[in-house]
């Protein structure tokens, strides 16, 4: 397991790294906010100080849930139960105060993970939707029963919204999932693609723009 350990204390975060990589993981530290926001995709779980030097904690876990579902431990020495609450309400998957007892932090990550593991759900092959069809396998999208010719960042554009039909996704998501960072300039990109993908697919309402916010496949 690849674990990212966000915290600006050299002494705790380069013994945390230490112990979990006694322990078996990969822990890899990181210094800022920042640096987890763009390269989150590439962890299975992460360990987060909520006092960072670039941005608070709760600040990136918000935005990092935009964009992520990974697992996320809070370790923290603010063990006042408003930050507690806020964490866990702003997406932590747990909450733990320094200084951690190993075993503990151990044992709450394996929980986390488990956790994690059962929520995902297998991705489906195949997605309908009216006389849409979407083989993700195959990486083919028929509308009323005629391939459409996508380029691949317009079928990627498709799986990530197919992923959840009806559900809304944001802008954030298609960017970080598609073009690897969600908060770089690449939102023009996006509309030019998108509208691209409308105009092949025909059918009006099928992709529909939430306003603010993003984008909705199906109804």
């Amino acid at each position: 397991m690849r674990l990212a350990v966000v915290e600006d204390d050299d002494g705790v975060g380069d013994a945390l790294v230490e112990a979990l990589n006694a322990r078996g993981y990969r822990a890899e530290r990181m210094r800022r906010g920042a640096d987890l926001l763009i390269a989150h995709r590439g962890y299975d779980a992460v360990i987060l100080d909520l006092g960072l030097p670039d941005a608070d904690g709760l600040q990136v876990l918000r935005q990092l849930r935009e964009v992520s579902s990974i697992p996320v431990l809070i370790l923290t020495a603010r063990s006042d139960e408003r930050s507690i609450v806020r964490g866990l309400r702003g997406g932590a998957d747990d909450y733990l105060v320094k200084p951690p007892r190993i075993a503990e932090l151990m044992a709450r990550l394996e929980t986390v993970m488990r956790r994690a593991a059962v929520a995902a759900e297998p991705m489906r092959a195949e997605v309908l939707t009216g006389d849409v069809r979407v083989d993700l396998a195959a990486r083919v999208v028929e509308v009323g029963g005629t391939p459409i010719a996508l380029t691949q960042k317009e079928f990627e554009l498709v799986e990530v919204l197919v992923e959840r039909p009806g559900a809304a996704v944001s802008r954030q998501q298609l960017m970080d999932r598609i073009w690897g960072d969600a908060f770089v300039a690449v939102s023009r990109s996006l509309d030019v693609h998108m509208t691209a993908l409308r105009a092949k697919l025909a059918r009006p309402g099928l992709i529909t723009t939430i306003r603010g916010y993003g984008y909705r496949w199906g109804q």
